[in-house]
């Protein structure tokens, strides 16, 4: 499993990003077989998660900084999760990341499949 973000850029405060979190090249895998998760890590913070969807019944998860302002959706004919982000903060600033899991969980330890992150600056 190897997972690439991307979607990410500048944006002014209460402005929206849409992330996108893709299987990488061929690897030929259906991310709905996984649960897969957003995570962001900001400089010197340790990484956090944001949202996570399950596989099958797409049941959704979120942080308490994120809740009512992010969406974490599924297009499966796109083999890709998205990451919806409105009304955004400077406090929302961070690499972001997504992984794959067995199971649907805000803690990064069963994630796998990590890309490179995406960066996504809030600023005034």
């Amino acid at each position: 499993v190897q997972l690439e973000e991307s979607g990410g850029g500048l944006v002014q405060p209460g402005g929206s990003l849409r992330l996108s979190c893709a299987a990488s090249g061929s690897s030929g895998f259906s991310l709905d077989d996984y649960a897969i998760g957003w995570f962001r890590q900001a400089p010197g913070k340790e990484r956090e998660g944001v949202s996570c969807i399950s596989s099958g019944d797409g049941n959704t998860y979120y942080a308490n900084s994120v809740k009512g302002r992010f969406t974490i959706f599924r297009d499966n004919s796109k083999n890709t999760v998205y990451l919806q982000m409105n009304s955004l903060k400077p406090e929302d600033t961070a690499v972001y990341y997504c992984g794959a899991s067995l199971y649907p969980s805000l803690g990064d330890s069963p994630y796998d499949g990590w890309g490179q992150g995406t960066q996504v600056t809030v600023y005034s």
